[in-house]
């Protein structure tokens, strides 16, 4: 049995939460039931692609393929895990600029030291406004962040 653990590390490309990105969510269900607030929805994307998600104790995301096969992992500010031991969800835009070497604007996420395995979520209006990391205030906090593989934005960049 897979143990979810809402302090466990989070790993750009692969993990948070001891749930692993391209395993099957089938691996999760029983403990996720079991133990866990779970809701789910489907959604579409833009080229009416369909994807399931769902969502753990208003903690986690976790989007799959209509074949459960786990293609990201978020969440919010009451996850405790870090990412490389320094970075979090609920950190100011500050604290990340000053814990990174580099920082991009992409999608409406901020990629940091090119790393394309984790994305900070913009809050709105700064998701469809900002360009620059210089036009997101310092103060703003950054409440969550996705775990994927989003190196194909590697080739849009700014």
């Amino acid at each position: 049995m897979k143990m979810i653990d809402f302090s466990a590390s989070i790993i750009s490309y692969k993990s948070m939460g001891n749930i692993f990105v391209g395993e099957n969510i089938s691996l999760y269900i029983s403990e996720l039931y079991e133990h866990h607030d779970v809701s789910q929805s489907n959604y579409y994307l833009p080229n009416e692609d369909c994807r399931i998600a769902y969502y753990i104790d208003n903690i986690l995301t976790i989007a799959t393929l209509l074949d459960g096969t786990i293609i990201s992992i978020g969440c919010n500010e009451k996850y405790k895990g870090k990412y490389k031991n320094k970075l979090y969800s609920g950190m100011l835009m500050g604290e990340l600029i000053k814990l990174t070497r580099s920082q991009r604007i992409l999608n409406g996420s901020i990629i940091i030291d090119e790393d394309y395995g984790i994305s900070f979520i913009l809050p709105s209006p700064y998701d469809e406004i900002a360009d620059y990391i210089e036009h997101i205030p310092l103060d703003l906090r950054i409440s969550e962040i996705y775990v994927s593989d989003y190196s194909f934005w590697a080739s849009n960049k700014k």
